[in-house]
């Protein structure tokens, strides 16, 4: 147990230091497997994660879903799910906010990418809030917020690597994050309700429209309702795998926002590269997380990990208490795919020696990583938007979020005392 401390000790020194977390992680993990078993073994041990995460074929699921959100990102879509969501809400108290988590939403439906969500919603929905007078801070906190559902609800890439490190299936992660992804989306609008309650000149009511221009504004809004319809219906019907299924919507997102005419050579070269860019970055983390892994398992720190916790005789409730605690902690220092694929490979085999079903602990994870989404000091949700929004403080955002992080403190308490709702639909379709 002391090299796994020392190792943990040295991988946040070499972190804070500025080292990306992806080499760090590969680092540590691989001198620390040198040190126990031999350098031969660690050297051989690299250049086997790294060929096999590159060629094996259930891996390409990652570049494909962001592919497809990319192209969903430039097709304008995220622009009519908010019109659609505002024509139905927007006259309301509030309702411009409402909208925004709405949309948000819809948007994740079909994106994956929190980041993703949330830079595309700040483009659409801010310009409408500030015409109408929103407060900065609930305008942005309602972006920075609804953008984290953008790695709970189905297709999330965070699932997707949760699924691979634990050889968990993706389907049936899927479909276990639809009832959490949608009480998010109500707890959301609760917390915007309350806020608007508490100070109505935060959220003034827009403009009341009629039920033939909502009708319209709904009907445009096929596209996001058809893709999501035949990634998620085939999977789900036994019609193709996750993998085919990530590449026909990739597919089918190219070609509706070809049909938009919102792609040009420029645009389709931008999204490509994007796309190579992201998934560059996350199959770097996911080596270093599997070299990382590795030592762990030749550590036995699982094991070692699991005597300690059966020697200090507590509840297993208890035991997952204090796992969250580690990942709120952990998520105001460290980037949230980062912070999952470091500790899952650490938690996971305790967990589940626990008795503890290894899909409601996916679930909860992500939803713990959401609440690091917008947090402070690194909540990247919130400096997705001051990028975007150079005008806004960061501390407005921080402020602004804070209800919603309490919709989220509620939610993870929920669903780890009533795990039957997530896991309602899965043995559903048993």
């Amino acid at each position: 147990m002391v090299i796994t401390l020392a190792a943990f000790a040295a991988l946040f020194a070499i972190v804070f230091l500025g080292l990306p977390i992806a080499l760090a992680m590969g680092l540590v993990g691989a001198v620390g497997f040198a040190v126990v078993v031999n350098t031969n073994a660690a050297l051989a041990m690299i250049g086997q994660i790294a060929y096999d995460t590159v060629v094996t074929y259930e891996f390409s699921v990652l570049p494909l879903f962001v592919l497809m959100g990319t192209f969903v990102a430039r097709s304008r879509l995220s622009e009519e799910l908010y019109d659609a969501c505002n024509a139905f809400v927007g006259h309301r108290r509030g309702g411009l906010a409402y909208a925004t988590v709405l949309a948000c939403g819809g948007f994740s439906a079909v994106c994956g990418s929190s980041l993703a969500t949330a830079g595309t919603m700040s483009r659409v929905a801010m310009p409408s809030m500030r015409r109408y007078g929103y407060a900065d801070s609930l305008a942005t906190g309602s972006i920075a917020a609804g953008g984290t559902l953008g790695i709970l609800i189905p297709p999330s890439v965070v699932l997707i690597l949760y699924g691979i490190i634990t050889e968990n299936d993706i389907n049936t992660l899927f479909i276990a994050g639809f009832i959490p992804g949608l009480i998010g989306v109500s707890l959301y609008v609760a917390a915007v309700a309350v806020v608007v309650r508490l100070h109505p000149e935060r959220g003034p009511p827009g403009e009341r429209i009629g039920w033939r221009e909502r009708w319209r504004a709904l009907s445009k809004v096929w596209g996001v309702a058809l893709l999501f319809a035949v990634v998620m219906g085939g999977i789900y019907l036994g019609w193709f795998t996750p993998t085919e299924a990530a590449g026909i919507g990739a597919s089918g997102a190219f070609l509706f926002a070809l049909l938009r005419r919102s792609l040009t050579l420029t645009i389709t070269i931008d999204a490509l590269v994007e796309t190579a860019r992201t998934t560059t970055m996350m199959f770097f983390i996911l080596i270093g997380a599997l070299i990382f892994s590795n030592f762990l398992d030749v550590a036995r720190t699982p094991q070692l990990l699991y005597s300690w916790i059966s020697g200090i005789d507590v509840a297993p409730l208890v035991v997952i208490g204090i796992i969250l605690l580690i990942y709120l902690v952990l998520g105001c220092l460290m980037e949230s795919i980062s912070m999952m694929l470091l500790t899952v490979p650490l938690f996971y085999p305790v967990v589940t020696k626990l008795g503890f079903d290894p899909i409601w602990f996916g679930i909860v994870v992500v939803v713990a990583i959401e609440i690091s989404l917008i947090t402070p000091p690194i909540g990247l949700n919130v400096y997705m938007l001051k990028s975007i929004l150079s005008d806004v403080e960061t501390r407005t955002i921080f402020r602004g979020v804070a209800p919603f992080i309490a919709a989220d403190v509620v939610r993870l308490a929920l669903f780890v005392l009533a795990p039957g709702i997530v896991l309602f639909l899965p043995r559903l379709l048993e």
